[in-house]
């Protein structure tokens, strides 16, 4: 496994920032479409830390109230991406997967699911989140476990997925990748802007696309145990995220026209990150 490095955020060469955050959050917050321009660099800022907390919190409940369109859902996954690492599993030499579970309330399905495609030779690195809402994380949960740890090396990953090893790994993304998306989820969980389905989608994807497994598989929770209440916002948010690996052109991925909606009323159906 490889990890190709983007350059690290920089501050503009003449030392003056292109725009200013009050004016972004200030278009968000009167219906305006976000430019790419101003996108790019508000994502950049951010994990630079010119743009503080608050002001990140502020554009985020903008979005929360006002929303995005596909083009600059689509522009603010990428820059999510742009702001750090991404994976490459072409060493392994063998096929490799991913799913990812919506926030519901339980997600038990990532412990029988891993083990079980990698025994049909398929390799699984299992990229898990922590809690978020009212949801419980699948790390949080398996970190009860006594001498479980969630952070392991590229080259810990890459032994667990070859052929010599179990052929599958649950673990937390690493720091380097999308870091812009690290403090956004933490920020969001303390903002009451978590059941969004612009951050929702770039959050999930930017992970996903970043990772750079062959094929992808997207659970979507509905119900009052999960983040999306209602059907149409459950499909909404499974549409927006096809779109985006489309969006994305990453080929070795191949996306489907739809993903599985499932009922997340408690006791929830099995599921989680």
């Amino acid at each position: 496994m490889t990890a190709s490095a983007n350059p690290a955020p920089a501050a503009p060469a003449s030392g003056v920032e292109p725009f200013d955050a009050v004016d972004v959050i200030a278009a968000k917050r009167d219906r305006q479409r976000l430019t790419d321009a101003q996108i790019d660099w508000v994502v950049d800022a951010y994990t630079r830390g010119v743009v503080a907390d608050e002001q990140m919190s502020a554009l985020a409940m903008a979005i929360y109230l006002n929303g995005m369109d596909r083009g600059e859902i689509a522009r603010w996954t990428d820059a999510m991406i742009r702001s750090g690492q991404r994976m490459d599993f072409s060493s392994l030499g063998r096929p490799t997967a991913d799913k990812h579970s919506t926030g519901g309330v339980g997600d038990k399905i990532t412990l029988p699911l891993a083990p079980l495609v990698a025994v049909f030779g398929v390799s699984v690195p299992q990229l898990s989140g922590r809690g978020l809402g009212h949801t419980g994380g699948t790390l949080d949960k398996l970190e009860s476990i006594s001498g479980w740890r969630a952070a392991l090396s590229n080259d810990e990953i890459l032994t667990m997925l070859s052929a010599s090893g179990p052929g599958a790994v649950i673990c937390a993304a690493g720091s380097g990748l999308a870091p812009a998306d690290k403090k956004l989820y933490a920020l969001r969980d303390t903002t009451a802007t978590v059941s969004c389905v612009p951050l929702i989608a770039s959050s999930i994807m930017s992970k996903k696309i970043a990772e750079g497994t062959g094929a992808l598989v997207l659970d979507v929770k509905v119900g009052s145990g999960a983040f999306m209440k209602e059907l149409e916002q459950a499909r909404e948010l499974a549409q927006t995220m096809v779109a985006l690996g489309t969006d994305a052109a990453w080929s070795r991925v191949p996306y489907s026209p739809t993903c599985p909606l499932r009922w997340g009323s408690p006791p929830a159906t099995p599921g989680g990150a």
